[in-house]
């Protein structure tokens, strides 16, 4: 789990960096060795051994063979596992997205990194809007009201950030979006009642696409698993890949990167989601809504 914003060599994203790093660092300390152990069998430096288990650096498919032969872990499932994060690290470090450029993508850039790879994103959110479902208008209402900005312009700027991360709902490899939205997301006025009459149409339009489902937690749910909260699961196509949790707060980023984390957070997500209403009731109560305001 890394908290904040993570270092950062050359990287578009050091999130499955760091997941490598820490198994190899995990089965080095089980064994009892240290650093100089390492970087004498890769005949490297030991500073470059403790980027390598901070996730810094690319790791090569030699070095890995040869740590995990040191370590004692010859046996090809592990291997071969290593092998494939580490290729999917080198293919995330290549990328060289949109966000890449942006000046004000911030601490968003490295999760939309992920996300533009991402095979499907499995999302909860208490008080918001989904950000890939967001209209240009509620966006800026919600921009204007964090204040964070210093010039006006930035503004739209940042919006078009957040607007541009839609584009992978759609395409020839369009993103699988599972939503679940407490319902007092939906009727929170971010932006004054026409903003939020034109966001819930676009949320009925967007619950008709094949690759999105929505569902929305009534008041009359009352409590449930995700109370704490709202959290992204990241997955990846790669059958080797370990679903990434993100959870953005007030003053921090948090990463859940290992297997357990994740697992415990896609069963707290399915609990609420069996909580929820149907799609086909979820849009319902969404087009009640609407009407409302």
């Amino acid at each position: 789990m890394t908290a904040g914003r993570p270092e950062r060599g050359t990287s578009v994203s050091t999130v499955l960096g760091r997941r490598l790093g820490s198994e190899l660092l995990r089965m080095r300390e089980t064994r009892g060795l240290r650093q100089a152990h390492a970087a004498e069998a890769l005949t490297a430096s030991v500073p470059k051994v403790a980027k390598m288990e901070r996730g810094l650096v690319p790791m090569r498919d030699p070095d890995i063979r040869a740590l995990c032969h040191l370590y004692g872990m010859d046996d090809s499932g592990t291997v071969t596992r290593l092998l494939s994060l580490a290729k999917l690290d080198r293919e995330r470090r290549k990328a060289k997205g949109w966000w890449h450029h942006s000046p004000n993508a911030g601490a968003l850039a490295e999760y939309v990194a992920l996300e533009d790879v991402a095979s499907r994103i499995r999302n909860w959110q208490l008080s918001l809007v989904p950000g890939l479902c967001q209209t240009r208008e509620y966006a800026r209402a919600l921009e204007v009201s964090y204040g964070a900005w210093q010039d006006p312009d930035e503004i739209e700027q940042i919006v078009e950030v957040r607007l541009r991360r839609q584009a992978r709902l759609g395409g020839e490899r369009p993103l699988q979006l599972y939503a679940v939205v407490w319902e007092a997301a939906l009727r929170q006025l971010v932006g004054g009642a026409e903003v939020m009459r034109k966001q819930l149409e676009q949320l009925i339009d967007l619950a008709e696409l094949p690759n999105v489902k929505l569902q929305v937690l009534p008041y009359r749910a009352g409590g449930h698993p995700c109370v704490s909260g709202p959290f992204n699961i990241v997955s990846f196509a790669e059958n080797e890949a370990v679903d990434v949790v993100h959870v953005d707060g007030i003053a921090s980023t948090v990463w859940m990167e290992d297997a357990e984390d994740s697992a415990t957070y896609a069963a707290f997500f399915d609990r609420t989601a069996r909580l929820s209403l149907a799609p086909r009731d979820s849009v319902t109560l969404i087009d009640t809504i609407r009407k409302e305001l």
